[in-house]
């Protein structure tokens, strides 16, 4: 899509349409406003006036006006509630609501104005990012009513702003703008597509051409390295298993010598559960269960493209959890990779038992800062909805770096407690179980159990089952997977320069 950016004559440009961010109780007589209410014969005033568009969040209107030939002819206006609270982020939603209104029109371009008082690069970067991601759809597979409309492009105004700050923001903001969507259509694939053979081989086209090596583990090589763990979950399936290996190195190194951040995504492609198998009834969301992979291979993609000068490793354990007579039972007791054993008590927590391995790989690598993500439990959800991600760690600042910097870029994370929950893991006949006891402190016991298997770095575990994916749409986006992360983990990885 093309993007450019502009910083004065908003009125004349060469778009479709005009979008104006509009607060609640803006005045349309000051400013950018009273220079579109004047192009629209007061029409602005009179819309505001009458309270017909209150300028909520979210919220769109649209009017017409008598424009000069291959001028805009449009007004949108785009409501982003109330002004002491926008946020830089908070560009990001209202871009994105224009742009799915315009394209509803029909329309092909627009231009947007933020009226953000941020630095121009990230108001930029925020519009692209809320541009390009609202155009994701979930009708991929559709032979009718599918949704063909499609913009041609959009422009960004800031006033007074520099050419090659617009540009810049424009370049960050399309890189994670599609590296989000290139992480969305993973978790929307069906997993009879999406085994964890492809996902692998789209792992590996995708670093060739950003410029990543991508190395993937066989389950020979991880049965030599002793990974018992993370393959005792796909014994039940005819997918084997795969451990994607994405390796990001600098060109100009900044880091402190031996520091390393590790990026560790569970990536289970679908869950019936296992032996202890799911209900039925909502099984089929169950694909959905390898976001926290997918997150961590869209954020791999974005951070090579932004190219940072800190090296970072991708690793994502994508294994099938299927019943078989070949499949793990409850009360199995197998041996992780770093000598650990674990009694299997419900196969149904399988993604810890990947994640496991694939967190002491991660820091056998090198890494000395870990991040795991993963749809992990149903506990979270009903401890947080789906607007805050739960956050645990060994290490109170990388925790509270991510809580910031999740907040900077518009991602909420709410921090739940390990110590004094320590006994909810330990089994009576093997070094730890995979479950807590009788259901209690669900979500702190998963992270509880990965801990297990870090041994000096620090680490956070990101539970992103209620943020991974939207059961509705917003003006901003489609209904279906979200992307989670990805911006709070590339803007983490820039923050460490």
């Amino acid at each position: 899509m093309d993007s450019r950016g502009i910083n004065k004559n908003f009125a004349d440009a060469r778009v479709d349409a005009l979008a104006v961010v509009v607060f609640k109780k803006d005045d349309p007589k000051k400013g950018l406003l009273k220079e579109l209410d004047v192009l629209s014969g007061g029409e602005i005033a009179s819309v505001l006036a009458s309270e017909e568009f209150k300028g909520e969040s979210g919220e769109t209107y649209a009017l017409r006006y008598k424009a000069d030939k291959g001028k805009a002819g449009r007004i949108l206006l785009v409501g982003a509630g109330e002004k002491d609270k926008y946020k830089v982020s908070d560009v990001a939603a209202a871009a994105g609501a224009a742009a799915r209104k315009v394209r509803d029109y029909n329309l092909k371009k627009f231009a947007i104005a933020p009226r953000s008082d941020g630095d121009a690069v990230e108001v930029a970067e925020a519009a692209a990012q809320g541009v390009i991601t609202s155009q994701f759809e979930l009708d991929k597979y559709k032979t009718k009513d599918k949704n063909d409309k499609k913009l041609g492009g959009f422009t960004v105004f800031i006033d007074g702003a520099k050419p090659a700050d617009l540009k810049k923001g424009l370049e960050r903001g399309t890189a994670i703008g599609e590296s989000m969507n290139f992480t969305r259509d993973l978790a929307n694939e069906p997993p009879n597509i999406l085994t964890p053979t492809e996902m692998a081989n789209r792992a590996k086209k995708m670093a060739k051409e950003v410029g990543l090596k991508c190395e993937v583990l066989s389950e020979a090589q991880m049965k030599k390295l002793g990974m018992n763990s993370l393959l005792s979950v796909s014994l039940g399936s005819e997918q084997p298993a795969q451990l994607i290996v994405l390796r990001y190195t600098p060109k100009r190194n900044t880091a402190k010598k031996g520091e390393m951040l590790g990026l560790v995504g569970k990536g289970v492609m679908f869950d019936t559960g296992g032996i202890s198998l799911k209900p039925g009834e909502g099984m089929d969301a169950m694909k959905y269960d390898m976001s926290g992979g997918a997150s961590v291979i869209g954020a791999m993609r974005a951070i090579a493209l932004l190219q940072p000068t800190v090296p970072v490793i991708g690793v994502v354990g994508c294994v099938e959890n299927m019943p078989d007579g070949k499949a793990s039972r409850p009360s199995d007791v197998v041996t992780a990779m770093n000598g650990k054993t674990v009694e299997i008590l419900n196969t149904d927590a399988e993604g810890r038992l990947v994640l496991a391995d694939a967190v002491h790989y991660t820091e056998k690598q090198g890494a000395t800062e870990i991040i795991d993500l993963a749809t992990l439990t149903g506990a979270v959800i009903i401890a947080l909805g789906n607007r805050n991600t739960g956050i645990m760690g060994n290490n109170q600042d990388l925790v509270d770096r991510i809580i910031a910097t999740g907040k900077d870029v518009g991602e909420g994370f709410w921090q739940l407690p390990l110590e004094g929950y320590e006994s909810e893991v330990k089994s009576d006949i093997a070094d730890v179980k995979n479950i807590g006891t009788k259901r209690r402190a669900g979500t702190i016991a998963g992270g509880l159990f990965i801990q297990e298997f870090v041994d000096k770095a620090k680490w956070a575990h990101l539970d992103i089952a209620g943020t991974a994916w939207a059961d509705s749409p917003k003006a901003h986006q489609a209904k279906g997977p979200t992307g989670v992360a990805i911006r709070t983990l590339v803007r983490l990885v820039e923050n460490s320069q």
